[in-house]
C-alpha cells in the first residue's frame, strides 16, 4: 500500500507541474487555444511574379487551359461540393464501376457538344498539336479516365488512322470519329502479348475471291486485351494481326475492323468481355475482344507502309521485314508523348495540395509555450518535397522540349522522338508515382481520404507505367538506341550527332579532386558530371557487349547480360536531357528575381541527381563528395522554403481542381459541413 500511495504521489505532482520537495504549488495544465486557420497567402511573400513563372513553364494555350478549367468547374456533370466554404470538382471513385463509365461517357459528351475537340483529326500544324496537348493535360487533371477515354479515341484509333492510313482512310474516318459517330479503340494488346507486338497471334488472311480479310482469334492468348473502349463504348477498332498472304506470314499490320453497330449492339461474329474491376481508372471500360473469322474490305488494310492488290499480291517499297516493321510503327508516338507531359502535370496537383497543408498544418513545439511548428519549417518535410517540387520544374521544361520535337516532326526525326518519348515517358511516370506516394505520406492521415485526391491519383495512375509500353522495356529501348550510336560512330570514325550525345566529341570532364560548395552548384559543374557519367557508362556498356559476344553469345543476349549498365546508362541519358533543358531555359532569363529563384531551383535539381548512386558506384564521387552533396541538398531545401507557395502557385492549377486539406481543412471538417 504504501507503494502504490508514492507512485500515486509522485504521479500527481507530475499532473500539478510540481516537484515533491516543492512547496510553492504550480496551476495545473490548461488546454491550450484551440486551432485556427490561416491562409498561407496571409505569411508566405512571392519574390517574383507567378504569372510570369507560369508563362515560362506552361508556355502555350493558358488561356484555352483556363477555359476548359472553368467549363468543367461550371458544370453538375463534374461533381461538384462545397467543403470549407469552396467549391471543388472531382469524380465521385466510390461509385460502382458501371456508373463511373456512365459518367465518363456523358462527360465527353458534354465536351464534344461544347466543340472542344474541333480540329483535333482535320487539321494539321503544330497549332492543333499543341491544342491537342495542352486539352489533354488540363482534363486529365480532372480525371484519369476521362483523359485515358480521349486519348484512346483521338491518339490511338484517330492516330492510327491518321499515320498508318491513307487519303481514302482519312476521308472516311477521320470527320466522324472528330464528330464522335465513330468511337474507336485500339486492340493492340493480347492476353499473351503486350510489349512484344510483333509477338500478336491475331491472324488475318486475305481472300482474293471476295477481295476481303478474314480477322481470326486462333487460340485464347490471341484474345485482345484490355482494349479501353471495348465492352461498352466503342464501335470500331484498329486490329493489328498478322498478315497472312497465300500462306505467306508478312507481319504485322494494322485493319479497321467494326465490332459494333450505330444501337450498340456487337456484331456478328465479335466477342466481348469486360475485363472488370481495377485498382483504378474505372470509368474505362477496358474489355477483352475475340474475332471468329470476321471479314473486312481489302479497303479497311491501313496501308501507308504495305498493300494487298485485289489478286492478293504483297507490295511495299520496303523490303526488309525489320525495317517495314521499324516504319510501320515509327510515326505513332503521341500516346507515349502525352502520357509523359500530362504526368508532369498531375505531379504539379499532387505537391500543391501537399505544400499548401504544410504551410498550414503545425506539429510539435520546440519549447514548452512555443507555437507548435509549421511542417514546411521541419527540414525533414522540406527535404521530402521541396527536391520533388525542383524535380517538377525539371520535368516541365523537358515536357517542352519533347512537345517541341513532336510538333516539328519529319520522318527524319522519328528515332530521335522515339529514344525521347520513351526516355521521358518512363521517367516521368515512375517520377508521378513516387511524388504522389509521398506527397500522400507527408499529408498524414489526411492523404488518406479520397477527397483529398493524392492517395486516389496514385491508384488511377499508377498503371501509366505499363501502358504504352513498360516502363523498364521502354528504357531498355533508350540504352539500345544509344549503344547502335556509338557503335555506328565509332565504325564510320566520324563525330557524334544527335539524341544529345555530341559532348561525346568533346574532352572528357574531370571533377575537382576538392568539391566546394559554389562548384557543386555551378550549372557548367553540373552538366559537366553529368556527361562525365552518361559518357562512361556508354563507354562501359560497349566494352561490357563486345566482351560477352567474344565469347560466342548473339547481341540480343550479350545486350540482355549487361542488363545493370543498361538500366544505368538510360537513367544517366535521362538525368543528363533533362537537366539541359532547366539548364537553357535558366539562361534564357535576364536578371532577376525569376532567374534568381529558378536558378537555385535548377541547383537542387542538379544536386538530387549527383545524389543518384551510379556517381559513388563507379567512382566519379568520392564518399566524402557525396557527403557534401547530401550537405548541400540540405542547405538548398532551405533557400527555396520562402519561395514554396510561389512556386506551386505558378502552376496555375485552379482553387476547384486541388482539394480540402489545400486550404481550410478545418471548416472542411467541423461539424457544420457534416450532412445531418
Amino acid at each position: 500500500m504504501d507503494r502504490a500511495f508514492q507512485r500515486t504521489q509522485i504521479l500527481n505532482n507530475h499532473l500539478l507541474q510540481s516537484s515533491p520537495s516543492s512547496p510553492v504549488q504550480s496551476p495545473p495544465l490548461s488546454s491550450n487555444a484551440c486551432l485556427s486557420y490561416s491562409p498561407p497567402e496571409l505569411s508566405e511573400f512571392f519574390a517574383f511574379d507567378v504569372k510570369e513563372m507560369r508563362r515560362l513553364i506552361d508556355w502555350h494555350h493558358i488561356e484555352l487551359r483556363d477555359h476548359l478549367f472553368a467549363m468543367i468547374s461550371q458544370s453538375k456533370l463534374f461533381n461538384p461540393r462545397v467543403r470549407g466554404g469552396k467549391v471543388f470538382v472531382s469524380p465521385d471513385y466510390n461509385q460502382p464501376m458501371e456508373q463511373q463509365r456512365e459518367i465518363t461517357s456523358k462527360r465527353i459528351d458534354y465536351l464534344f457538344e461544347r466543340g472542344v475537340f474541333e480540329g483535333w483529326l482535320t487539321e494539321k500544324g503544330e497549332e492543333i498539336d499543341l491544342r491537342r496537348f495542352a486539352s489533354f493535360e488540363a482534363l486529365a487533371i480532372f480525371d484519369h479516365s476521362l483523359g485515358i477515354m480521349l486519348a484512346v479515341h483521338f491518339f490511338l484509333w484517330g492516330g492510327a488512322v491518321q499515320v498508318f492510313g491513307t487519303k481514302h482512310h482519312h476521308d472516311k474516318w477521320l470527320k466522324d470519329t472528330e464528330t464522335n459517330v465513330v468511337k474507336g479503340c485500339f486492340a493492340m494488346t493480347e492476353l499473351g502479348h503486350g510489349s512484344n507486338v510483333r509477338g500478336v497471334e491475331t491472324v488475318s488472311t486475305y481472300d482474293s475471291n471476295t477481295g476481303e480479310f478474314v480477322i481470326n482469334t486462333p487460340c485464347e492468348s490471341a484474345q485482345k486485351f484490355w482494349i479501353g473502349g471495348a465492352t461498352n463504348h466503342a464501335t470500331h477498332a484498329i486490329v493489328f494481326s498478322q498478315l497472312n498472304i497465300n500462306g505467306a506470314n508478312q507481319g504485322v499490320h494494322a485493319f479497321i475492323a467494326q465490332i459494333r453497330d450505330a444501337n450498340g449492339k456487337v456484331c456478328p461474329n465479335i466477342r466481348t468481355a469486360d475485363n472488370g474491376r481495377k485498382i483504378g481508372l474505372n470509368g474505362v471500360d477496358n474489355g477483352r475482344i475475340w474475332f471468329d473469322n470476321v471479314r473486312v474490305p481489302r479497303e479497311n488494310l491501313l496501308n501507308s507502309v504495305a498493300d494487298v492488290s485485289p489478286d492478293g499480291k504483297y507490295l511495299s517499297s520496303i523490303k526488309d521485314p525489320d525495317q517495314r516493321f521499324a516504319a510501320f510503327l515509327a510515326p505513332l508516338t503521341i500516346g507515349r508523348v502525352s502520357i509523359a507531359t500530362s504526368a508532369v502535370y498531375l505531379s504539379k496537383v499532387g505537391l500543391t495540395i501537399a505544400i499548401r497543408y504544410a504551410l498550414t498544418r503545425r506539429a510539435f513545439s520546440l519549447k514548452p509555450h512555443e507555437p507548435e511548428v509549421l511542417l514546411l519549417d521541419y527540414p525533414s518535410h522540406q527535404r521530402r518535397l521541396l527536391p520533388l517540387l525542383a524535380k517538377t520544374y525539371a520535368m516541365s521544361f523537358a515536357s517542352k522540349y519533347l512537345k517541341m520535337l513532336y510538333v516539328k516532326r519529319t520522318p527524319q526525326s522519328y528515332k530521335t522522338i522515339h529514344v525521347f518519348s520513351s526516355s521521358f515517358k518512363a521517367t516521368f511516370t515512375w517520377n508521378n508515382l513516387h511524388i504522389l506516394q509521398e506527397c500522400r505520406e507527408a499529408c498524414g492521415g489526411q492523404g488518406l481520404s479520397s477527397e483529398n485526391h493524392v492517395g486516389q491519383m496514385k491508384a488511377e495512375y499508377d498503371v501509366q507505367s505499363t501502358f504504352e509500353g513498360d516502363n523498364n522495356i521502354l528504357m531498355q529501348q533508350v540504352s539500345k538506341a544509344l549503344l547502335a550510336e556509338y557503335v555506328a560512330a565509332k565504325k564510320r570514325k566520324k563525330a557524334f550527332k544527335g539524341l544529345g550525345l555530341e559532348h561525346m566529341n568533346k574532352p572528357s570532364p574531370a571533377i575537382p579532386s576538392q568539391l566546394t560548395s559554389s562548384t557543386l552548384h555551378s550549372s557548367q559543374f553540373q552538366m559537366d558530371a553529368l556527361c562525365l557519367r552518361e559518357r562512361d557508362l556508354l563507354n562501359r556498356l560497349a566494352v561490357e557487349v563486345s566482351h560477352y559476344q567474344a565469347k560466342g553469345l548473339s547481341k540480343e543476349h550479350a545486350f540482355n547480360m549487361s542488363y545493370q549498365l543498361a538500366e544505368d546508362l538510360s537513367r544517366a541519358f535521362t538525368d543528363r536531357a533533362i537537366f539541359q533543358t532547366f539548364a537553357e531555359a535558366e539562361a534564357t532569363l535576364a536578371a532577376g528575381s525569376l532567374k534568381d529563384v529558378l536558378g537555385t531551383l535548377r541547383s537542387l535539381y542538379g544536386l538530387i541527381c549527383l545524389e543518384d548512386a551510379a556517381f559513388l558506384r563507379y567512382g566519379y564521387l568520392s564518399v566524402d563528395d557525396g557527403a557534401l552533396v547530401r550537405r548541400e541538398i540540405t542547405k538548398t531545401c532551405g533557400e527555396i522554403r520562402p519561395h514554396a507557395l510561389a512556386l506551386v502557385s505558378s502552376f496555375g492549377i485552379p482553387d476547384a481542381f486541388l482539394s480540402p486539406i489545400a486550404f481550410n481543412w478545418i471548416d472542411a471538417n467541423a461539424w457544420a459541413s457534416v450532412q445531418h
